[in-house]
């Protein structure tokens, strides 16, 4: 069973939320996941992006890749992160 961690789509109509989960390869976009690892809020100026760390390192140390857009979450969170401390 391959893992990938993804964007699945919550909120109203025109206001997009965002979980980041780590879910099969092959289930669909919003349906069964294994865990939640943080949110992606785009509707916020800037957006907002919080993931918990300690479960992204486990999930990727399993073999969970991440799709192209969460990566780039990733990085952009971790960035943050380090202008922060």
């Amino acid at each position: 069973m391959a893992v990938r961690i993804r964007l699945t789509r919550m909120g109203r109509k025109k206001q997009p939320f965002y979980r980041i989960i780590a879910a099969n390869a092959e289930a669909k976009r919003d349906g069964s996941f294994l865990d939640i690892l943080g949110t992606y809020d785009p509707m916020q100026d800037p957006a907002v992006v919080s993931i918990d760390n300690e479960k992204l390192t486990d999930w990727l140390s399993r073999g969970a890749i991440p799709t192209e857009t969460v990566s780039n979450l990733i990085k952009k969170h971790g960035q943050a992160q380090a202008e922060t401390a």
